[in-house]
Parts: C-alpha cells; structure tokens; sequence
C-alpha cells in the first residue's frame, strides 16, 4: 500500500452514530427532540464533511413509520445548520417486505461546499463516480436500494443469527475521497443479547461470539475485496457490545445469596440476589437487570473493565479511549434523560472504530469521542461522535 503523502492541509470530518428506532416508536415525543440536539452540535463543531450512520430507522413496524422517515431527513436537508452542505449523499434501506436484503440501516452524507475535492466510489464498475462537487447536488436513494452502485450493503448471512430468526443486522459501505484522502466509512448493525441469563452464563456468551464472527467476517470480506481494494477504514454502528455479564454479575453479587424464582413456562425465571437482610440488592431476569442502586452504579468506573468484547480484535480495529458512560439503554422519557432502564446491564453498544492504517491520515492531537444528547432524552440509545480532521494527501492509499 502506498503511504499517503500530506500537503499541510486537513479537512475536520464528524462521525456520528445512532441506533434511532425509539425515535420512530414515539415521533411526537421525540424526533424533534434529537434533531435538535444533533444540530445544536453540528453548529458548534462545524466540520466539513459530516458522516451520520443510522441503525433501525423505523423502528419496528417500518410500514408505520415511513412517513416519519421522510419527515426526519426533510428536517436535516433543509435545516439551517446544513445549508452550507451543498452535496448530499442519502441512503436509505426501507424496502421492509425484502426479508433477504432488508437492514433498516441509513447512512446519510453532508459536504461542505468550502470542500475542494469530492469523489465517491462506484461499487459496480470499481472506479470512481465524477466530481461531486461539480453538481452540488442532493442524491437521496430510499426504498429499494439493492442496485445503487455507490454504496455496497449486505444483510449477514441467516445462519449467522443466533436464534435463527432472521432480522435487520447487516452493513452498508461507502467510499470517498475527500480532498485526496480515500476513506471507507461502514455502517453496522450486530446481534443483541436476547436473554440476561444466558449472557451471564460464561464469556464470551454465545452473543457475544455470534457477533465477533459477524464483525470479522465483514472485515475479512473487505480484506479479500480484490475488484474494489482495500483503504483505510472508519466502522461506526451499533455493535451491541455487551460487557462481560458473568464478571459483572459476579462483581455486584459478591457477598450476596441468589433465590432463583421459576415459572412454570421459564419464560420468567429470575434470580433474586439477596443480602444478609433478605432484601434484594440485583436481579437478573431474561429481560429485567436491575440492581438497587441501578442509576449510579452503572455510571461509575469499575465497569469499564468489563468492556471485553474488542480485546480479541485489537491488532485490527482501533479505538479512541471511552470516557463516557454506557450508551445503552436509556430511557425512552424525556423526563428521565439520563436515567437507565431495567432491562439490560448497561454498555457501550455504539462504537466508532477504526483500521490501524486511519491513525496514518488523521490528525490524533485534537479528537472528542463522547455522546451527544447526555442531558436529553435521544431515545435508549445515546448518539456517539468524534471529530477527527483527515490530512489532506496529494497521494492517497492505492486500491488494489
């Protein structure tokens, strides 16, 4: 690969990342809310060109939420925070009755009209499109969006899927040069853990594995890419990255005595662990992780060490150091922003990661990895970004 060569230049870049399917399960509540929160950001960061990868837009019942879609990307294209990002990318996975194709994953593109150079990658002929910012021109793609060439999309093959049931977890990709440095920027979506018991079983759960395989699979995939090559690489999504609920467990039930409950479906077995007063200090259900002091607890530093599911991946994915707290799950109340529900041991689901090679490209010496909408209710995911600022190469990576 040829090293990228800098001119003294760079371009500041912000990648955001946001699983949005509470927004479209409660739009009134809520979509103005994040809108607000994503642009009041925008406006203070004002980058150059703007990368926002969406998970389940739609929320569940896509077919009753489209109207909301539109809705939602009309706000963005026509806001007055982005009206100096003259050239649009948009696209949209909603063809919901396509249960081989179907991701609900979005992965809209804003470029600043001071940006000199813009290309994007053809897919299909492995070349690339024109100038871009020749037209300045807004490209919304929606519905079926299987024959758009410039972006490339996969939904993660059946047997993948840990309980056989197959939903919306894929990847989409899109390749760019901006102002002389060629970038990769994929949009994931991994499994979740379907049940607390079993994740708490051992580590790696069989969640936790099932997503590895899925995540190394895709990168090996771009890895063995002949026709389109290989360039360095940002992966932003919900991972769904759980920390390691075994040791977790094992950590707040030290001195405790678990009573476990059965029902007689074990749809609804629990464990009570209890103190030496017999109250109950956690409890672990398929559905329910809730402890006694559930909304400090979870928000203080002993967990990061948890945080276990990239340390067999660290030689190919980077990232930034964590200095926030679990993005997942929130509220879905806006009079409790900040508050976790009951459902799930907290982690850090939303990620922005990256190949080894990017470190070569960015400027590492001002980046902000944290939240947006820490005081606001964004749904029970948290919104993730950073900043970084590309060199600018006069040489950029070779494909091959």
């Amino acid at each position: 690969m040829d090293s990228a060569q800098e001119d003294g230049s760079s371009t500041d870049i912000f990648l955001v990342t946001a699983n949005v399917g509470s927004l479209f399960e409660d739009p009134e509540r809520l979509l103005q809310l994040w809108l607000h929160e994503f642009l009041a950001k925008i406006s203070i960061v004002q980058p150059k060109f703007l990368a926002l990868h969406l998970q389940e837009v739609g929320g569940k019942t896509y077919e009753k939420s489209m109207e909301y879609v539109q809705e939602f990307i009309k706000c963005l294209c026509d806001s007055p925070e982005l009206a100096d990002f003259t050239c649009v990318h948009i696209f949209m996975d909603e063809d919901f009755k396509s249960a081989e194709h179907f991701t609900a994953l979005g992965s809209l593109y804003f470029v600043h009209q001071d940006v000199a150079s813009l290309k994007i990658w053809n897919f299909l002929t492995h070349n690339w499109e024109e100038s871009l910012q020749d037209t300045k021109d807004k490209h919304i793609y929606s519905g079926n969006i299987e024959t758009i060439a410039t972006k490339e999309k996969s939904k993660f093959p059946q047997h993948f899927f840990p309980e056989c049931k197959w939903s919306r977890k894929g990847f989409m990709r899109t390749r760019w040069e901006i102002n002389g440095t060629v970038i990769d920027l994929v949009n994931i979506h991994l499994f979740h853990d379907a049940s607390n018991l079993a994740a708490c079983e051992n580590f790696p759960s069989v969640y936790c594995k099932t997503r590895r395989r899925a995540l190394v699979h895709t990168i090996e995939r771009f890895h063995l890419d002949e026709q389109n090559g290989t360039v360095p690489f940002f992966v932003f999504g919900d991972f769904n990255f759980r920390c390691d609920t075994e040791g977790v467990v094992k950590e707040l039930t030290e001195n405790l005595t678990p009573h476990r409950v059965q029902n007689v479906k074990n749809e609804n077995d629990k464990i009570h662990y209890r103190n030496s007063t017999g109250n109950n200090v956690l409890t672990v259900g398929k559905k329910e992780f809730s402890h006694a002091d559930h909304q400090l607890k979870f928000k203080e530093d002993w967990l990061k060490k948890f945080d276990r599911e990239l340390e067999p991946l660290k030689d190919i994915l980077v990232e930034y150091p964590i200095m926030f707290v679990p993005s997942y799950p929130f509220e879905e109340d806006p009079e409790m922003p900040t508050d976790y529900m009951s459902t799930r041991c907290p982690a850090w689901c939303d990620r922005i990661l990256m190949s080894p090679q990017v470190q070569e490209i960015i400027r590492s010496d001002d980046w902000t990895y944290g939240m947006i909408g820490e005081a606001v209710c964004m749904g029970d995911h948290k919104a993730l970004r950073i900043p970084p600022a590309f060199r600018s190469c006069r040489r950029a990576w070779r494909t091959w």
